[in-house]
């Protein structure tokens, strides 16, 4: 049951959904089916070509959206070896090409391994991050290079397995502020090769997974049962 004034819900955030635009459709199907407008937040963006668990908080949970966003995250997904791309993703494409032959799947599990613990990161160029009023992926995407800042991060849990044609089939826990996909840029230059983050889904947020989120039709239909 949804309470009409103030809670949080758990949305399975569909592939090439912007986490905005997963807010405004629960936001609409709210004010429709509950007949009020609500104040509504996320704990954590997902970039489009990233799918999974987004907690959007609404009215008086806004305030607490923080303890969310607080929380480690865990992540499953794919790193594609042997080749970067600019944004460290698919939202670009290939620049670079590098030797696989040399890896094996004991020198992934040794490179996943080493990248458990606290370190800085460099967060990607192509990335919602602020510089002087702008994202720094409105620069990138302008071509205009622009200095972005390290951020501490803790990777506490770090899977990976080795898969045919060169992917590595990941799990990772780690803290707020950690971008995937740099980590995937780090992950190939640590097996002296390249790599890029080929796909991503959010499976947890603290204790809060993803199998017990609502996909954006779901939530509607319950919306519509309790009218």
């Amino acid at each position: 049951m949804i309470n009409p004034e103030s809670g949080y819900l758990l949305v399975d955030k569909p592939l090439r959904w912007t986490s905005f635009q997963a807010v405004n459709k629960v936001k609409y199907l709210l004010k429709h089916h509950l007949g009020t407008k609500l104040k509504i937040g996320h704990a954590g963006t997902l970039d489009p070509l990233a799918e999974g668990l987004l907690i959007m908080c609404y009215g008086k949970m806004t305030k607490r959206i923080h303890q969310f966003q607080d929380m480690e995250k865990e992540y499953s997904g794919i790193f594609k070896l042997g080749a970067t791309t600019p944004s460290f993703d698919l939202e670009t494409t290939i620049d670079q090409h590098f030797p696989t032959d040399h890896i094996t799947p004991e020198l992934v599990k040794k490179a996943a391994a080493n990248m458990i613990g606290i370190q800085m990161q460099l967060p990607p160029l192509y990335s919602a991050k602020k510089i002087e009023g702008s994202r720094a992926y409105e620069y990138a995407r302008k071509g205009i290079q622009k200095e972005l800042k390290e951020n501490r991060i803790e990777i506490s849990k770090f899977d990976a397995i080795l898969e045919p044609d060169n992917e590595v089939k990941f799990l990772i826990r780690c803290s707020k502020g950690t971008y995937i996909r740099s980590l995937a840029n780090d992950f190939g230059k640590a097996l002296k090769s390249g790599a890029y983050l080929k796909s991503l889904r959010r499976t947890a947020i603290g204790q809060y997974r993803v199998d017990d989120a609502h996909t954006i039709e779901d939530l509607e239909k319950i919306l519509q049962s309790s009218e």
